[in-house]
């Protein structure tokens, strides 16, 4: 990011494409081209990912990607655009495809500026853990709403047999096999990794199409295909990771992970505000 290739001839960098029009924010559309994207509907998935994890940080996403409409000098063509702030551009390289170099110079670029303001952040995994708990806060009402109509009574032991069949044991005990207190405040699911929550999403989702697509309208129908979903979610993560999903790592907890990236957005607005200040 120190130095960006534009064309066969030409080097800047992220400072170059700085814009200022009482606030500093740099074109969607030159950052972009930055990631190696073609266009704005290329990199529209990159965009939504950004916004959905201000959404998750409980932060106003349009103070940061801003809609504008631009219009070209030379030739009087409007053309949907975005303003981003630094912390805006932070979020969309990191959401971005690291297999991508440029992404993946982005990505190192942003990690060290952070670390200047010793904020400590996974980059793409951190925030990926973020989009995913997210995911399964609205996929567990849904599935709540679902099991209802299948006939659940007793939601509660429904769940169980969810976790059972993916973890081999009770709630209470995985807690304790991972390492945390079995007091009912604590959310395992703000401790796991992203393999894991991804993992816990797709059980919730298949539970969900299987006991609308079978009809199930019973409470032990239900449980049944809840265990058998949350099985074969098991072997997959067993054949992919070598690893039972009860022995899958715990991670930071994710309100920490929330704390530094506020952290990280008030001292990327700080640099501003201090460019700001003395121009």
């Amino acid at each position: 990011m120190d130095k960006l290739i534009v064309d066969d001839n030409t080097q800047f960098s992220f400072e170059d494409f700085k814009q200022k029009n009482g606030i500093i924010f740099w074109w969607a559309s030159d950052f972009l081209k930055m990631l190696d994207y073609e266009d704005l509907k290329a990199f529209g998935p990159v965009i939504k990912k950004a916004t959905n994890a201000f959404i998750s940080l409980g932060l106003n996403n349009y103070e940061h990607i801003i809609p504008f409409e631009r219009t070209d000098d030379s030739n009087g063509i409007k053309s949907s655009d975005f303003k981003l702030t630094r912390f805006a551009c932070y979020l969309l390289a990191m959401n971005a495809d690291s297999k991508r170099q440029p992404v993946a110079l982005a990505q190192a670029y942003f990690a060290e500026q952070t670390r200047k303001f010793e904020v400590y952040v996974q980059g793409s995994q951190d925030i990926d853990r973020l989009l995913y708990r997210e995911e399964l806060k609205q996929g567990n009402k849904s599935l709540a709403s679902t099991a209802k109509d299948s006939g659940v009574t007793d939601y509660s032991a429904f769940v169980s047999k969810g976790y059972w069949g993916l973890y081999n044991t009770w709630m209470g005990s995985l807690k304790t096999k991972k390492g945390l207190p079995s007091d009912p405040k604590i959310q395992l699911l703000d401790y796991m990794g992203r393999t894991e929550l991804a993992a816990n999403l797709f059980r919730i989702t298949q539970t969900e199409e299987k006991l609308k697509k079978d009809n199930v309208n019973n409470q032990s129908d239900a449980e049944r295909a809840h265990f058998e979903v949350a099985q074969r979610v098991r072997h997959l993560i067993i054949e992919n990771t070598g690893k039972n999903p009860e022995d899958l790592p715990i991670e930071r907890r994710l309100p920490e992970v929330k704390k530094e990236l506020k952290k990280g957005m008030r001292a990327l607005q700080n640099v501003d505000k201090n460019k700001n200040s003395k121009s």
